[in-house]
């Protein structure tokens, strides 16, 4: 079946949304997993753990992001400009 332009544009916008979203949930939540790092001043072993937790916490919430926004979004299932709902 066939899109219409309307339905590719709506699916390209919220696969942007979707990644803008993702990647800045994802930044905030390595930074705050890092923070141990800047504010304790860590070197050695305990400095690569809390960088590598980071890092994995942090593609953890892109990857849930996407998969959140992008799993419930059915364009089908939004209702028009009108208002109409189109599964009446």
């Amino acid at each position: 079946m066939a899109r219409s332009r309307a339905e590719r544009d709506a699916v390209t916008v919220e696969i942007v949304y979707a990644l803008l979203t993702g990647v800045l949930l994802a930044v905030a939540a390595g930074l705050l997993a890092a923070s141990p790092v800047l504010l304790f001043d860590l070197d050695g072993s305990a400095r690569r753990v809390v960088t590598v937790v980071a890092l994995v916490l942090a593609a953890a919430v892109l990857l849930w992001r996407l998969a959140g926004v992008l799993w419930g979004f059915d364009p089908r299932r939004r209702p028009g400009p009108g208002g109409d709902d189109p599964r009446s």
